[in-house]
């Protein structure tokens, strides 16, 4: 009987554990997490929304994952009752620049297999987001929203159901290589596993280079995202999600609107560097994870050439005047007394020496031990789908 590890209990690592059991039923799978209960960080801090491979370089892994993984998601709340809705989207164009962005999005779409994409007539516009502006909008029918904290509860359920065990409160410090098995060792006990896979999120290059004894190839830079939330008299204003054209240089989307499973109304995020990598508030600070990356020449390539966007996007925190000013751009009847602070969550960036962001997914094997080192968004809707690609390729 194989025994395997995974450390990590985002969405990632859990679905992992149940992909593992599903292929090596025989197996014997331990997850552990750092925290008192699974999923407290990226994976249930984001705003819930189904992603099916709009964004996405054709070709890349994350294309093809984000497609199929949307689909095998969508398949899996069915199966389980898991509350979600696809709802479709809208991507809106507010320029003629943008309109140029949004095209080539159509032909990402359409290349990377997404089905139903169109543009919307002025009064299919008006009869779907009758307060949302756009010079052209494109609706992504595909996509929709779930509630992933339900999901990941249902995947715990059925790791514990298939004798899998999850170890909670217990981080995992230090992991050595045996022959023919990897020994872990966190809250002073030791374990033996066959093969141990790193689901870290926000810690995964610093797992990586702790349990293999390698220099870190990318590191993993925070950035908090910060919402609002529409009150409730003011959610009539969004009927489903509508996003902006995203400037093709960054992978973060920009301020959008998104209709949240429990019927709220989430708006944002902008995307800030965070100075704790589990940073969800203004204040929080964490020297080592400050001078982490202060200290690493790819940040600092990073900030010198994109001065101005560091500086909008930051902005965008301070003052709810520059926030409101980008959802403005979609919906130009809002106003701040419309708005209660809402949640905010830090996004795992990986970044390379050169400064550049990392968007595709990375695993990386090393003996027995499996790391995945970069699974950004679309992460949540691709996780059943990372989790076959990962044991397809490395198992």
């Amino acid at each position: 009987m194989k025994k395997i590890a995974i450390v990590g209990g985002g969405i990632v690592g859990l679905a992992t554990a149940y992909k593992v059991q599903m292929l090596l039923p025989t197996s014997k799978v331990t997850l552990f997490e750092k925290e008192d209960s699974v999923g407290q960080h990226q994976s249930g801090r984001n705003s819930g929304v189904l992603h099916c491979g709009l964004y996405y370089e054709p070709g890349s892994l994350k294309s093809k994952l984000a497609v199929s993984g949307i689909r095998q998601m969508t398949e899996f709340c069915i199966d389980n009752q898991i509350p979600h809705d696809i709802c479709g989207k809208i991507v809106v164009a507010s320029n003629s620049r943008e309109e140029l962005f949004l095209d080539n999005l159509a032909l990402r779409g359409t290349k990377n297999g997404l089905k139903g994409l169109k543009y919307l007539t002025n009064q299919e516009m008006k009869s779907r987001e009758p307060f949302v502006f756009a010079k052209k909008a494109l609706l992504v029918p595909e996509e929709g929203i779930v509630d992933y904290k339900a999901v990941m509860q249902k995947l715990s359920n059925k790791i514990e159901e298939n004798n899998g065990e999850i170890i909670l409160s217990n981080k995992i410090e230090k992991a050595v290589n045996l022959n023919n098995s990897v020994v872990l060792y966190g809250n002073n006990k030791e374990w033996e596993f066959d093969l141990v896979f790193n689901c870290a999120g926000l810690h995964s290059d610093r797992n990586y280079q702790k349990f293999t004894g390698n220099k870190r190839p990318l590191r993993i830079v925070p950035f908090r995202g910060e919402y609002l939330m529409l009150k409730e008299e003011a959610r009539k204003l969004v009927n489903h999600l509508v996003y902006p054209v995203p400037d093709p240089e960054y992978p973060f989307l920009g301020v959008h609107f998104t209709r949240l499973i429990n019927g709220e109304r989430e708006v944002g995020p902008n995307a800030v560097f965070a100075f704790k990598r589990e940073g969800y508030k203004i204040n929080d600070f964490s020297l080592n994870d400050t001078v982490d990356a202060l200290t690493y020449r790819g940040f600092l390539n990073f900030i010198s050439k994109n001065l101005n966007f560091s500086l909008n996007e930051l902005k965008s925190s301070i003052f709810i005047s520059s926030f409101l000013d980008k959802a403005k751009k979609l919906i130009p009847e809002i106003d701040s007394s419309m708005f209660v602070k809402g949640t905010s969550g830090v996004r795992a960036q990986a970044m390379d020496v050169t400064g550049k962001l990392l968007m595709d997914f990375n695993v990386l094997r090393d003996g027995n031990q499996i790391h995945i080192l970069n699974a950004p968004s679309p992460g949540a809707t691709a996780s059943l789908a990372i989790a076959d690609y990962i044991l397809n390729e490395y198992l």
